[in-house]
Order: C-alpha cells, then structure tokens, then sequence
C-alpha cells in the first residue's frame, strides 16, 4: 500500500510537536525538585542530578546510540524513538523510588539527540535551500516553546495535583506525536546510504570544528547566567513568586520570537548574523543585573535574554548540517549533543563559581568574557569557512 504523503507543512507540525515533548521533558523538572525530595525522600540537592545526568547523557548516550542505529532508515527510526519516549515517560510517571526516576530520566535523554539531529535534517531536506534554515528554526522551536508553556505548565499542574500527571501529560503528548509520526513522516533517505567511516570525517571539517567550538566555548557561557537566573531576579528586581513566573514567561516569549526570527535568515547570511547575535547577546548580558534593578524593566531584559540566548541556537544548528556535508545522517545529533554539552558546562561552572563566592553579577561577566570568546571564534569561523556551502545552490 503506497503511503500517504503528508505536505511538508505538517510534517514541520508533527516535528514541534515532538519536540515540545522532549523539552518539557528536559526543562519541566527545574519546577518540581522539592517535590521529587518530598515523595521520594532524597535532598533537594541530589534531585539536581536529574538535570545534569540528563544533559550529560545527551551529549554522550546521544551520538553513540545515533552510529549505532546509523543504517536503520529516518522514518522507522523516528518512530522507534519516539517510543522510547514515551515508554521512559511511562516509567518516570510510575517511578517508586528516586533512582528509577534517575533511569527513566537516562532512558529520555538518549532517544533526545538521535531525535532533534534526524527531524532538524530531514526537516532541512525536505525543504527547498532557501526554507532550509527556516525548517530547522520550526523543529527547534518545539522546545523553545517547550520553554515558554510546557515548563511553567508543567509547573502548575504538579503544583495543584502531583508531579506525576505532568509526566502523564507528556506520555500524552508522546503518544500524539508517534501517531503523527507514522502518519505523516515521509520515507526519504538524506543523501547516500550512510556510512559510519564517512560520517565521522565531520570531525575533520574544519568549519564545523569552528563552531562547535563557538557553542563549547561560547555559547555555554548562556547557561552559566541562565542557571542562577531565578536568584538573580530575586536579588536584583525584587521578584516574587508571581513576578518570577512573569518573568520566566517573557525570556520563554522572547525564545519563541528570537528562534523564529533566526530560521528566516539566508543561508549565505549565517555567519554575519550568528557574529552579530552574539554581540547582541553579549551586549544584554552586560546590563542584564543593572537595568533589572528597575523591576518593570526586569520583564523587558528577561524577553530580551531570553530572545538572544534562543535566538543565536537555530543559527548554529543550520551552521553545523549546512556545512557537514559528509555527514547528513550524524550532523544534526551532533549538534543537539553538543548544545546539552554547553548546558552542562554552563551550569556546572556557575555552580563552582557560586561555592566559591563569586557574586551574581560577576557570574554574568564571567558569562559575557565567555560569549565574546564565541564572537572572536565566529570571526575566525567568517574568515576560513567555504562559503559554497552555503549557497542556495549548494
């Protein structure tokens, strides 16, 4: 029987949907940890593991499973993650102890690579060159909506029940998605059969190494701001709980914006504008705890933060599966990997600096000193890459 071939549109619909269930899987947790000790008697401190073992097993558990599984076609493997999703979300909902909890959380982050690299490139290929950067934008924008409604939703709903129905609610996200997955993905193969030896020369391509190193180097230094971000507001705006939420909301609208405003720049473009984000991002930063000390301002810097730090993400996930041309099959899991790898520096290096008794505000210089590393880096990368990559034609 000849399947049926959704338009591209909904293809792209299915996609964020998919994706908005992974990130509220991801995020959803940061407003649950007391919770978690509560029920499943532990710290509040060692649920904290539920996010760093999270965004280590990414980029780790991540590209391994993707060589691994390098040969099965995208659509059957898709769907096969995507049932491991909601099969690790299931176990997450009836977890009896904080280790099973721990283990579902292992079983979700290995399927979460594999996943955004496969829709990000197919999402590329099955648009025309010129829509190809807007694809991925529309993939990645599932989690930054993800960011702006699942979490703080989620959040509430565990608030007023329990917090296992906010992982039943994405198990039903997760079964939606594997229906539309089945429905609507369409068997294509992204270029020549894969080849594991010729994938894996992406890490000789001097382009994609630049950029990799932007967002190691660079782009982590959002996540060492971002992760003390609550106490920030807190100290410098005087934010409560309500206003907090408020303003978790306006950097979650600005992610939204900012991702969807990247996905509509031209390929030939990239490099020029990931430079000036990044400068944008930096500049923000840098006023970030002095202008928030004017509470309604808070709200605006917030959008503001959030816009930049969401907005460069799309322009390097399209630097990285543009430029690795050798390797379609792995560039895009390489590319989710890395960006949890930048998470985990990010917030691992605020929380030392923090023990050590740094201050708020010399966190987010420290974080700005990281960003402008990116900026030079980006520079570097603007004056060596092969542009024909780049060109529509290409």
């Amino acid at each position: 029987m000849k399947q049926f071939q959704a338009p591209r549109n909904a293809v792209l619909i299915i996609f964020m949907i998919s994706t908005f269930a992974i990130g509220m899987t991801e995020y959803v947790v940061t407003g649950l940890l007391t919770q978690f000790a509560s029920d499943l008697d532990v710290p509040v401190s060692t649920t904290g593991l539920l996010l760093s073992v999270y965004a280590i097993s990414v980029a780790i558990i991540g590209p391994i499973l993707r060589m691994a599984t390098i040969q099965v076609p995208p659509r059957p493997l898709l769907i096969g993650l995507m049932a491991v999703f909601i099969v690790s979300n299931s176990l997450a909902a009836m977890a009896p102890s904080f280790e099973v909890l721990l283990l579902s959380r292992l079983f979700s982050a290995a399927m979460h690579a594999p996943f955004f690299g496969l829709a990000m490139s197919m999402a590329y290929y099955i648009s025309s060159p010129e829509k190809g950067p807007r694809a991925i934008a529309a993939v990645q924008g599932g989690l930054t909506i993800a960011v702006m409604l699942g979490v703080p939703f989620g959040s509430y709903l565990g608030g007023i029940l329990d917090w296992r129905y906010v992982f039943w609610f994405i198990v039903i996200l997760g079964f939606l998605a594997f229906i539309g997955l089945i429905l609507c993905t369409p068997n294509i193969k992204l270029g020549d059969a894969p080849n594991l030896k010729k994938e894996l020369r992406i890490f000789t391509n001097k382009s994609v190494m630049l950029i990799l190193a932007v967002i190691v180097f660079g782009y982590s230094g959002v996540f060492t701001a971002y992760t003390f971000i609550e106490p920030i507001l807190r100290e410098f705006a005087g934010l409560e709980v309500t206003g907090i939420t408020a303003a978790f909301f306006c950097f979650g609208l600005g992610a939204v914006i900012g991702n969807f405003i990247s996905g509509s720049i031209r390929p030939q473009l990239l490099t020029k504008r990931l430079i000036l984000a990044l400068i944008i991002l930096a500049m923000t930063l840098v006023a970030f705890t002095f202008i928030i000390r004017i509470p309604p301002l808070a709200f605006v810097m917030s959008f503001l933060f959030g816009a930049g730090a969401f907005g460069t993400g799309p322009i390097l996930n399209a630097k990285i599966i543009l430029g690795a041309k050798e390797a379609p099959s792995l560039s895009g899991t390489i590319a989710a990997s890395v960006f949890n790898l930048a998470n985990c520096i990010g917030a691992t290096l605020g929380t030392i600096l923090l023990h050590s008794g740094t201050s708020y505000m010399w966190i987010t210089f420290i974080a700005v000193g990281m960003i402008t590393l990116g900026i030079v880096l980006s520079v570097m990368t603007n004056k060596v890459e092969d542009k024909s990559l780049f060109s529509p034609e290409s």
